[in-house]
């Protein structure tokens, strides 16, 4: 069996592959652009890989093509419907990044509702030192005790998120953008509530029909001034240039963002002019990025790998 990774440096540069090597015959490719796919995989029974599109244009020549595994949840890059009428079953991975995504959204909230770059940047300075008061208190910020946090998609990740929520003693509300209910004890509200209610909202939820574009500058004016906005979902969930209003008009207190709608960054993105981290901070979709969490997506591919061998469909998608 030959075994065809695409994108190896989307794992981390210090990721060891080893692991599929006991599977068959690999081939390990640092980056590869959809162009190159065709050639590289023409040859191929399974094919690693986690946002190169796979579909006809790109895959259509892969004739001892068996198998596709996702080193990633978001399926958006695969053409489910050609994947099925050649019967090329795909496999993604799933719950291995709730414990790192939920670590990550409460530290991008801290460094926007504490001043964190602020703060830091005032003691580097040398004006604490120079400072006749123990303390410091130009920028102001609250505790979550009490504060309503609003979560949009209650996955795995919005579950963790919430759980951690509680026990900083803030109440918690959901939503479902698709208007689905969810089998849950927390107060789950309309989309319109929780923007209303919510004092920190964060997103967990899939790219879909429902949520592209959910978030607008007449989401964002419907929100409290004081309000904390997170996405670590998919980019494209945040309209980017009425996010850029909402913040540079004071429509909302401030943002967090690990994702955007386009990754690297488009230099042309408004979000890039914004310079003043009170308001707002982007990582450069790093919430996944965990070595333990990195090291389990090989680990689940390979097992992915493995049940497909015995028929098993766990974490089938197609």
């Amino acid at each position: 069996m030959k075994i065809v990774i695409l994108e190896a440096e989307s794992l981390g540069e210090d990721m060891v592959f080893t692991p599929f090597h006991r599977l068959g015959d690999v081939v390990i490719y640092p980056s590869t652009a959809p162009e190159q796919v065709p050639e590289r995989v023409k040859d191929a029974d399974v094919i690693v890989a986690n946002k190169v599109p796979v579909c006809e244009e790109t895959i259509g020549g892969a004739e001892n093509l068996k198998l596709v595994c996702l080193t990633a949840t978001g399926i958006n890059n695969l053409d489910g419907e050609y994947l099925k009428s050649r019967g090329i079953p795909a496999y993604n991975v799933a719950g291995y990044s709730t414990n790192g995504v939920a670590q990550h959204t409460f530290a991008l909230l801290f460094y926007v509702l504490e001043k964190l770059r602020y703060y830091d940047d005032y003691v580097k300075s040398g004006e604490y030192a120079r400072g006749a008061c123990f303390s410091h208190f130009s920028q102001s910020f609250c505790e979550l005790e009490g504060k309503t946090w609003g979560i949009i998609g209650l996955g795995a990740i919005g579950r963790r998120v919430a759980e951690i929520a509680e026990v900083f003693g803030c109440h918690v509300i959901c939503c479902s953008a698709s208007g689905g209910k969810y089998d849950s004890s927390y107060e789950q509200v309309g989309f319109e509530e929780i923007l209303r209610r919510s004092d920190f909202l964060s997103v967990h939820a899939p790219l879909n029909k429902y949520t592209e574009n959910l978030m607008t500058l007449d989401a964002f004016r419907r929100m409290k001034k004081s309000a904390i906005f997170i996405n670590v979902a998919r980019g494209p969930i945040v309209n980017e240039q009425d996010l850029y209003t909402a913040l540079t008009e004071d429509v909302i207190a401030g943002a967090a963002l690990d994702v955007l709608s386009r990754e690297p960054m488009d230099p042309a993105n408004p979000l890039l002019k914004i310079q003043d981290s009170k308001k707002l901070i982007i990582t450069p979709h790093i919430a996944w990025a965990a070595k333990e969490t990195r090291f389990r997506v090989v680990d689940e591919v390979v097992k992915n790998i493995e049940r497909f061998q015995k028929g098993d469909t766990v974490n089938r998608v197609y």
